[in-house]
């Protein structure tokens, strides 16, 4: 491997010839040999986002030349393209500040933006990493910008995929909103509700999990950036923050804003762990969707089976021809994930110190992990199962023809005691309730089929006397 010597306050260290990145990389790299994880092109692209509004706004008060500030934009924009990710070596696992992955930047661009004006990578001049790239700023309000970048854009990423779901749901629940079935509560036989009820209660929960992410954006997008090393600004210009914050949001169309208290943008994560708990959320939400369209899928002989689930092509490795719930089994292992996450970054975001929180990369791998499952889950749940879906007609009115739970809509008319009477005696003697109930004098046979409707069942008040049941 060719190598190039770059030296800084520390001294000298060899560097592979090819990287961009500087001398307090190459120290990182070595050092933090932990794990696999790195971040993701979500948070790299974040960074080269936050590092040209950065270039852009001391550029517009003055703080930088424009022969400087020019190639330290070009080349954070290469960097928010993602064509520089590979210049981003760190793990996750690194200083809490996320201070290594901001010195990375910072000599990335550096090396580039020489590069673009003819210079040499390494040389530190005319563009020097800490001096004009890091101008203004700290890793102690950089990174918690870059975080909160990234998390906004990838939850503007989650809300279409849920939307696509909600809508795959919703348009079950239209379909279907006429089939009559049995309800189930306990797990046990209940009175008839609709399939198309069933799928509007899962739309609704994510409608609700979209409203929630909604409710969550405006604390997201206001950025610590211009609180520096503290809090307070120091070494920056007073204006910096807002034209920053300007800036940032004509590059990516989002309303970016200046935490008014940097110290709590610092010190606090309060909102990514809002954030990472709407994604909890949304996640119990996609294991009662997948647990119960799994159920309703159980068979095709001996479950519930009153869900056909689709052939996906995939095949048992013992038992020919067997159609196993696939995408259920995946919807609801990245659920288990996002909760397992959340707990991390409730204690993450627990171990804000003073003026500064240094569990920050582990806060924002897992949120972004969480967002990342989630809308891709979301996305493949709409169109390879509820898309697919179809409902086993025959079925499902031979189970509601036996439901003993019928009988409910008699305690209007007879009351509770004697219909608990009639079930007992069709679950006995294995005959109708029909049958029961003329057998006990109860009711007549032609009352029965007057008063027992499933499909008026399942709306409410039509099985009260004078009800139109």
């Amino acid at each position: 491997m060719k190598t190039r010597t770059e030296t800084d306050s520390l001294g000298s260290i060899e560097i592979d010839a090819e990287r961009y990145w500087g001398p307090q990389t190459e120290r990182a790299r070595r050092l933090f040999r932990i794990g696999t994880e790195v971040f993701p092109p979500g948070l790299i692209r974040a960074v080269g986002l936050q590092k040209q509004a950065a270039a852009e706004a001391n550029q517009q008060l003055g703080e930088l030349p424009r022969e400087i500030a020019e190639p330290i934009i070009a080349a954070a924009r290469e960097i928010a393209d993602n064509r520089m990710d590979t210049e981003f070596p760190l793990p996750v696992w690194q200083t809490g500040s996320g201070t290594q992955t901001n010195m990375t930047a910072n000599e990335v661009i550096a090396n580039r933006a020489n590069e673009l004006v003819g210079g040499d990578r390494g040389a530190r001049e005319p563009v020097h990493p800490n001096d004009h790239v890091n101008r203004g700023q700290s890793s102690n309000d950089s990174f918690p910008t870059v975080m909160h970048i990234a998390a906004v854009e990838a939850v503007e990423r989650l809300i279409p995929a849920l939307a696509t779901l909600r809508h795959a749901l919703a348009v079950r629940a239209q379909e279907w909103q006429d089939i009559v079935k049995v309800g189930r509560t306990h797990m046990m036989d209940a009175v008839p509700v609709t399939l198309g009820q069933e799928f509007a209660a899962w739309a609704r929960q994510v409608e609700l999990g979209i409203a929630r992410l909604r409710d969550a954006m405006p604390r997201l997008l206001l950025l610590a950036q211009g609180g520096t090393a503290v809090g307070t600004g120091l070494n920056c210009h007073p204006a910096f923050d807002r034209v920053f914050c300007e800036r940032l949001a004509a590059l990516t169309g989002l309303a970016f804003a200046p935490n008014p208290n940097k110290f709590e943008g610092m010190g606090a994560h309060d909102a990514l762990v809002e954030l990472s708990g709407v994604l909890n959320v949304i996640a119990v939400s996609f294991t009662r969707i997948g647990n119960d369209i799994r159920l309703l899928g159980s068979g095709p002989r001996t479950g519930l089976a009153e869900l056909i689930v689709p052939a996906d092509g995939l095949a048992s490795s013992i038992m020919p021809g067997k159609t196993n719930p696939t995408q259920c089994e995946a919807l609801t292992m990245v659920a288990a994930q996002v909760m397992g996450n959340h707990v991390t970054v409730t204690i993450a975001g627990a171990q804000g110190h003073l003026e500064l929180n240094v569990f920050k990369p582990v806060i924002i791998q897992n949120v972004l992990q969480s967002c990342r499952l989630l809308t891709d889950s979301a996305d493949s749940f709409a169109r390879n199962m509820v898309d697919r879906l179809q409902p086993n007609h025959e079925h499902i009115a031979e189970s509601l023809a036996r439901s003993l739970m019928l009988v409910t809509a008699l305690n209007p008319r007879i009351g509770y005691d004697k219909a608990v009477k009639i079930g007992k005696l069709a679950l006995a003697e294995n005959i109708t309730l029909k049958q029961a109930a003329d057998q006990l004098g109860y009711v007549r046979p032609e009352d029965f089929d007057r008063w027992i409707v499933p499909a008026a069942m399942t709306v409410p008040g039509a099985t009260l006397p004078g009800g139109g049941g």
